[in-house]
């Protein structure tokens, strides 16, 4: 059963530095490009995070520092990358909370503005998870039938997710197969930001997930305690999260 493409999509996968996604770096990033006529292109940047890659993120993907050093920086290539996903979808392996994430941080660290809002997003661990709870190894044998061979390797685990998302379709047939519908389904409902920290109530008011003031409006608690916004400005947050809580900033205060 084939994937129902109006656009291009893009699978991919990325190896950091860790999973802090305010202070964690790409070290790697493999993109596999589906155009609707079935043709495919893929790419993979080896990349110098500019901090140490710590042993136990070595420990899972096998990078080292050496690997990395003489490699540009992701400054230097987020444009050539934004350029392959630009107009395209984006689909991955819990994509919603690690990669996407991650992705937006570097290319607003690197002065590219992008807005995730303009990619519908699948996520085939989310498909998995509510069909048949399992790790990303487990999966590709639960649906393909064999091994995945080098786990972990960014490019590896991008061809895998690609094959997992098109053996998803032939198996449940109540899935429907464009890229609106799998986004609806695996996109992580009720998020504000992509790292979690701020959600959406049921009334569409931006609310704090996090700290003394969560479950509370967020223009709410600015009016109340304006030197808030400027604590989360200067610590250790997203800086797609800080975008959008200073949007909700400017939308209630600057009206």
């Amino acid at each position: 059963m084939k994937l129902r493409l109006y656009r291009p999509i893009c699978f991919f996968d990325i190896e950091a530095t860790g999973v802090n996604i305010g202070k964690d770096r790409i070290i790697e990033i493999s993109i596999l490009k589906i155009f609707p006529n079935g043709n495919q292109e893929d790419k993979t940047w080896l990349i110098f995070p500019e901090i140490p890659i710590p042993p136990k993120s070595t420990a899972i993907h096998g990078i080292k520092d050496e690997d990395v050093a003489g490699q540009l920086p992701f400054k230097d290539v987020a444009i050539h990358i934004f350029r392959m996903i630009e107009n395209a979808d984006l689909a991955g392996y819990n994509s919603n909370r690690f990669d996407i994430p991650i992705l937006v941080e570097e290319m607003l660290r690197a002065g590219i503005s992008f807005d995730i809002k303009k990619h519908k997003t699948i996520d085939v661990q989310v498909i998995f998870h509510k069909m048949e709870p399992r790790t990303l190894s487990a999966a590709y044998k639960y649906y393909c039938k064999k091994n995945l061979i080098k786990a972990h390797s960014s490019k590896a685990d991008t061809f895998a997710t690609y094959e997992i998302l098109l053996a998803q379709l032939e198996k449940y047939q109540d899935l429907k197969q464009d890229v609106k519908s799998l986004n609806q389904f695996s996109h992580q409902k009720n998020l504000a930001d992509l790292a979690g920290f701020v959600k959406i109530d049921e009334e569409g008011n931006e609310i704090f997930n996090f700290g003394k003031y969560k479950g509370e409006k967020v223009y709410e608690i600015f009016e109340k305690d304006p030197n808030y916004y400027g604590w989360i400005q200067n610590s250790d947050f997203p800086l797609y999260t800080k975008k959008i809580l200073t949007g909700v900033k400017l939308r209630k205060f600057n009206k």
